[in-house]
């Protein structure tokens, strides 16, 4: 495969580890990373809280040399308060691309005139997007969706404004900002968009097997593919859509054992970078995913979910599990 390139940053690979909310912390990246991620993004950082110097939106910004290429993705309203938010970071952090979220369909960001909102105001949107790219001494990329609803479809034009604003790379959610998270996302809304534009294009939505990164990519023409939700508890998923691009076998379904033993290193990682009490809280979300598909296994995830409360809880568990199976 070719080699792509964000600005000047080389790419490893053709998949993005998306940005989520709670999920996509500095040690949730440093764990997937091994398994072929060519480039991670931060949770979705507000110019308002590094403007008023927000503690908990100052501890997004934290990467390591492990999650590298990295990029941090902000979000804002406003254009004086994003350009200001940017020389902060600028000075404050070690990354490598700096991505703008125009596609986040939650209300709360919805509402202020930030995320999604944008795409239904283009003219203030390209004039936002040109004072960005100027600020910003790192390459910037954008994430977008195909428009605010079935009937207000922009995507196309939306793309290439923001390719003439300079942005380096452009990332669709082929879902409407009406659909939110629901519904099925809609590629051939989007067929051949990467051919028309001279920047790579990244394709997200429902990136649950290789099978569906490859037909999302081969309908829409982009060159990367972001794995969200799809890689919860499912690591190997990055590695077998990269294998899959390079024309070698998927791996097989990973054991319980794997499993485990993964889970137990990225809880070990989160709890050495949160502390115990907020680390085992995320916890309980984040670690029932690395049991999905396995028989039997449905009431040991509602205990993790439910019931523990300490990181002695969580490792008796794992390691009951351990146990069991290694005889």
């Amino acid at each position: 495969m070719t080699m792509i390139k964000i600005g000047d940053i080389e790419l490893k690979g053709r998949v993005v580890l998306g940005p989520m909310a709670g999920v996509t912390t500095l040690a949730y990246r440093d764990f997937m990373k091994p398994f072929g991620v060519a480039l991670s993004y931060s949770e979705m950082i507000s110019d308002c809280g590094i403007d008023y110097k927000n503690r908990k939106t100052y501890s997004y910004l934290a990467t390591s040399n492990v999650d590298r290429p990295v990029g941090l993705q902000l979000f804002g309203f406003d254009k004086e308060k994003t350009v200001k938010a940017i020389k902060i970071i600028e000075e404050k952090a070690d990354y490598d691309i700096l991505d703008i979220n125009l596609g986040c369909p939650v209300f709360k960001v919805v509402k202020t005139g930030a995320g999604s909102s944008w795409l239904s105001r283009p003219a203030e949107l390209e004039d936002y997007m040109k004072a960005v790219v100027a600020a910003s001494s790192k390459p910037v990329t954008a994430k977008i969706r195909l428009g605010k609803d079935s009937n207000s479809i922009n995507v196309w034009e939306i793309a290439k404004m923001l390719e003439g604003c300079g942005i380096k790379m452009l990332t669709v959610h082929a879902r409407t900002v009406a659909q939110g998270y629901s519904g099925v996302p809609d590629f051939e809304a989007i067929r051949d968009l990467g051919k028309s534009l001279s920047i790579p294009l990244c394709i997200s939505g429902d990136i649950f097997t290789a099978d569906a990164a490859i037909k999302a990519m081969e309908i829409t023409g982009a060159e990367l593919v972001m794995v969200a939700r799809g890689g919860l508890g499912n690591p190997t998923l990055i590695t077998n859509i990269n294998n899959r691009l390079e024309g070698k076998e998927e791996l097989p379904a990973p054991t319980i054992i794997e499993q485990t033993e993964w889970a137990l290193k990225f809880s070990e990682a989160l709890i050495a970078e949160k502390g115990e009490r907020v680390a085992i809280m995320e916890l309980r979300g984040l670690i029932p995913h690395f049991f999905n598909g396995f028989p039997g296994y449905k009431k040991i995830r509602a205990e993790i979910s439910v019931n523990i409360k300490t990181k002695e809880d969580l490792f008796r568990i794992l390691n009951g599990i351990l146990n069991r199976n290694r005889l």
